[in-house]
């Protein structure tokens, strides 16, 4: 507790790895406590920080000319308690500055100083005149027929519950209420569940509830290793419906926005509670709702992406991780967190107990599983009848291909779509083509920012770069020797669009991709389409790889397996293995048998064999070995320090200087790897290389950085490049 006369260490977000002190208010009407938000200046500007502590006046040189706080903003710490100690553990673990992770921690609302205000949810509801309609008038406008009959069946909807049934249900929304058939109220109102049918869980789901139910009371990881279909979901619900009924709430992390919807509805359907979302598809006042309705305990469930892993929750229960292998739980900028490492931390600050879900887990998870940290529950077998699919090595070495499509794919495709059942194809490279190149003298369109060739969209005739979007026209002719033989070179999801719709015109045939989704509400309208049996051939990215369940799919078809198998990060093997199984777990959900085949030029690679004929636990047991013996995460601690610049020679320059002075610590055991330039050594018009810093155990590696994060914001090198610190890193580029 401070002192109302003291000086207050502030944590204000700014690049500096440390707080600032300043005067208390004169006039002060709360007591003052960690975690309150005050607003302070900060060199020429002001800025809303967070109270970390209160200092005594003869810890504070008297030579120092303190500035005074301008305004204590909450009458309440927003980041107290637990979640306080979180973030302090995550500055330190992450060596990010703390007033950044606290900033971080906050809904932008917040963040920019605003009240705690709860604006209180829209709810939706049938007019009489809507109650009365034939909704055969509204045969032309599906979305709005669907929205009818949804309200129909939960009486009342909010903004937020909408959003988990149907993306890009404003407008139709709108249009229904010109015409006097839905009304709008502002009240916090939760709309009743369905009267579905709740399934019987089998024995293997029935045994991990039971074990997870009985380590509430503290801090108890768990790992349910899962395959595809085999209910894991189920489990998830089971699970929230005890930790309810106890009173306390429930954190889902899931990894990406397009997986929130569809697991949003499936705990609509089953619980009649609120449920607060947070995702980057939340408008500011949208997110604060839900922020503050989980800090109050009035939201039982809490669904959300990685940023949620912070939120302020009252009476936390439980903590879930869908699919905990992702790398999109890791943030690639700025405040480079892993939000499922730090959501196991959260779990012992609580104590309370995590569950890790995934049909192919992680290394790291499985190192802790084998070294007794977490306790590991199957589940083998799919939900119901559903049976594994069968898995076929397409060996096309030495045959004819149209557009990536061998023949025998081809032929395989009709038979099942013949059969009634939907085909999906995946391909993780969208655009029509990677490059153009010129038949006559070998030039290819490269990108003049990156050390990236430039990606052709066929459908708007430009070419693309992936990695900073500069985009261009395509070119008539060569520049180089003014040919105009330019010929696409590799395939694309838009190039086997356009070869499927020769093959296959009288089906309905839906490409996914990032390209087709950009507007907001596309992908879960594709979604929809997809069970409504509007298209029978799927094709796209690992946007369809993940979480879906699609029934009628019988085939599924990867069209380039190999992609990972001969790349220079050690992580590639591991990812490659599990998009393969996760695509692969797209067929056969249902009571109809499945197949999946897939294409490769390396049939007999030993990797590959191992994992399609001895399954992905045996195949993790040797890349374990493997990273054990090259002392590679999960048996060794990393962390990538980055530098980039306009400037050619400055990034390799700094990271010397940072060399030197990590080699004059003299901590035993540490590694210093580099600097080198990046695999990518010019993107987006800047220059960049890297050092690695490896060590045998992480109190190694904290003990060089902690000191040597603080040497380098004095450096003068340091201050004409961009830098940043990754700790634990995912991406080697």
């Amino acid at each position: 507790m401070c002192s109302r006369k003291s000086i207050w260490s502030v944590a204000v977000p700014s690049p500096l790895r440390r707080c600032f002190d300043y005067l208390a208010p004169s006039e002060l009407l709360v007591t003052p406590r960690p975690g309150l938000r005050v607003r302070v200046p900060f060199s020429r500007r002001e800025l809303v920080g967070v109270l970390t502590k209160c200092l005594n006046s003869d810890s504070v040189s008297s030579t120092v000319k303190l500035k005074v706080v301008d305004k204590v903003l909450d009458e309440e710490p927003l980041l107290g308690g637990t979640l306080f100690r979180l973030l302090e553990w995550s500055s330190r673990y992450y060596h990010h500055p703390i007033g950044e992770v606290f900033s971080a921690a906050l809904p932008t609302l917040l963040r920019q100083g605003g009240g705690v205000l709860y604006r209180g949810q829209r709810c939706w509801l049938l007019s009489d005149a809507g109650q009365l309609v034939d909704q055969e008038i509204l045969k032309r406008a599906p979305k709005q027929r669907c929205l009818l009959a949804l309200l129909g069946e939960y009486e009342r909807l909010s903004d937020q519950q909408l959003s988990g049934h149907v993306e890009g249900w404003q407008a139709p929304m709108r249009a229904l209420r010109e015409k006097g058939l839905v009304i709008a109220e502002q009240q916090p109102e939760v709309s009743k569940s369905l009267s579905e049918v709740i399934p019987e869980l089998n024995s293997e789901q029935s045994v991990a509830v039971h074990d997870v139910i009985a380590g509430l009371d503290d801090f108890h990881p768990f790992l349910l290793n899962g395959v595809t279909g085999s209910g894991k979901t189920e489990v998830y619900l089971s699970l929230a419906e005890k930790v309810i009924e106890q009173g306390r709430q429930v954190l889902i992390l899931v990894p990406e926005i397009g997986l929130t919807p569809q697991l949003v509805s499936r705990f609509q359907q089953r619980f009649a509670v609120p449920i607060a979302l947070m995702h980057s598809g939340l408008n500011d006042q949208e997110r604060l709702d839900s922020w503050i309705i989980a800090r109050d305990g009035r939201a039982p469930l809490i669904i959300g992406t990685r940023s949620a892993v912070f939120s302020q929750i009252k009476n936390l229960g439980l903590i879930i991780i869908d699919e905990e292998h992702d790398s999109s739980f890791k943030q690639q900028d700025g405040f480079r967190y892993s939000a499922r490492d730090v959501a196991v931390m959260r779990a012992r600050l609580e104590k309370v107990a995590i569950v890790l879900g995934s049909a192919t887990p992680s290394l790291e998870t499985l190192h802790n599983v084998a070294q007794g940290r977490y306790r590991e529950l199957k589940l083998t077998q799919r939900a119901g009848d559903a049976k594994p699919p069968k898995i076929e090595r397409l060996d096309v070495r030495g045959q004819y291909m149209e557009h990536g499509l061998s023949n025998a794919l081809i032929k395989r495709m009709h038979q099942h779509l013949g059969n009634g059942g939907q085909v999906l194809l995946f391909l993780n490279r969208r655009g029509y083509s990677p490059t153009l190149m010129c038949h006559d003298c070998g030039w290819s369109v490269e990108c003049h920012r990156c050390d990236s060739h430039m990606v052709l969209h066929q459908h708007e005739r430009r070419l693309r770069c992936h990695h900073c979007s500069h985009e261009v026209q395509v070119m008539p002719a060569c520049p180089q020797c003014k040919s105009t033989q330019l010929r696409p070179i590799g395939q694309g999801t838009e190039r086997i669009e356009e070869a499927l719709r020769q093959h296959f015109p009288e089906y309905g045939i839906l490409r996914i991709d990032r390209d087709t989704t950009r507007r907001k509400g596309s992908l879960q309208v594709m979604i929809d389409e997809i069970h409504e049996g509007k298209h029978q051939i799927l094709l796209g990215t690992q946007m369809l790889a993940k979480g879906h369940h699609f029934p009628k799919v019988t085939l599924v078809g990867i069209i380039d397996a190999e992609q990972g198998l001969y790349s220079a990060d050690y992580r590639a093997i591991e990812r490659m293995a599990q998009q393969i199984l996760q695509v692969s777990g797209r067929a056969g959900r249902a009571d109809r048998p499945g197949t999946v085949m897939i294409q490769t030029h390396h049939p007999d690679h030993p990797m590959l064999r191992q994992l399609l004929e001895q399954g992905y636990t045996t195949f993790a047991n040797t890349l374990m070995n493997e990273r054990k013996e090259s002392e590679m995460p999960p048996y060794s601690a990393l962390a990538l320090l980055r530098a980039e610049s306009v400037e050619k020679s400055l990034p390799q320059a700094f990271l010397s200087e940072v060399y030197q002075l990590a080699m004059a610590h003299g901590v035993p055991d540490v590694l210093l790897l580099g600097p080198i330039p990046s695999p990518m050594a010019r993107r987006a018009g800047r220059y960049r290389a890297q050092l690695l810093i490896q060590a045998p155990q992480r109190g190694a590696l904290h003990r060089l950085l902690s000191p040597l994060m603080l040497q380098l914001e004095s450096s003068k090198l340091g201050r004409k490049v961009r830098w940043s610190l990754d700790v634990d890193p995912i991406e080697m580029y």
